[in-house]
């Protein structure tokens, strides 16, 4: 269920939420394990511009029993933190991403997911020696969005004014 949001004066057009999306480096993936347990894990990522944003992972461990025990997640993306002590406030903008992740299993799909990420981390370098050497040992997570949100601090709201 999408939750309309309170302060929605806050709340950022989708064209700076996908700006954002596409700036950042990194994220928190939130997911639940099979008790109904939260665990939030820092990851690289990438959005593929439209409905998707493709992330790796080991073969094994805690995020993998997460996903096969729970498919939905969040995953938040935080582009602006200014700290300002004598506001008592932060100056911030951030997006949030709610769905379901997928470990990929189709060899295409799987490589162009890593393609993405090595083009977005490893501008310019060919990634085809890396890939075949880790190929066997990594997955690659998919996230197919139902909802982008961006928001951003009050003050910067009222800056834009």
């Amino acid at each position: 269920m999408e939750h309309k949001m309170r302060r929605s004066k806050q709340q950022l057009p989708i064209e700076d939420a996908v700006k954002i999306l596409n700036s950042c480096t990194n994220g928190i993936l939130s997911l639940v394990n099979k008790e109904g347990n939260p665990y939030g894990v820092p990851i690289s990522y990438v959005y593929d511009g439209n409905k998707h944003i493709y992330l790796h992972s080991a073969s094994a461990g805690r995020k993998i029993d997460c996903i096969n025990a729970d498919s939905r997640c969040s995953f938040c993306v935080v582009a602006q933190d200014h700290v300002v002590p004598e506001e008592f406030t932060t100056y911030f903008r951030s997006v949030i991403v709610t769905g379901r992740i997928k470990i990929l299993t189709y060899p295409g799909e799987i490589n162009t997911g890593l393609i993405m990420l090595s083009d977005k981390y490893c501008p310019g370098i060919d990634p085809t020696n890396e890939i075949e050497k880790f190929i066997k040992v990594v997955k690659v997570l998919r996230i197919d969005i139902d909802n982008i949100t961006g928001k951003e601090s009050i003050e910067l709201v009222r800056q834009k004014q």
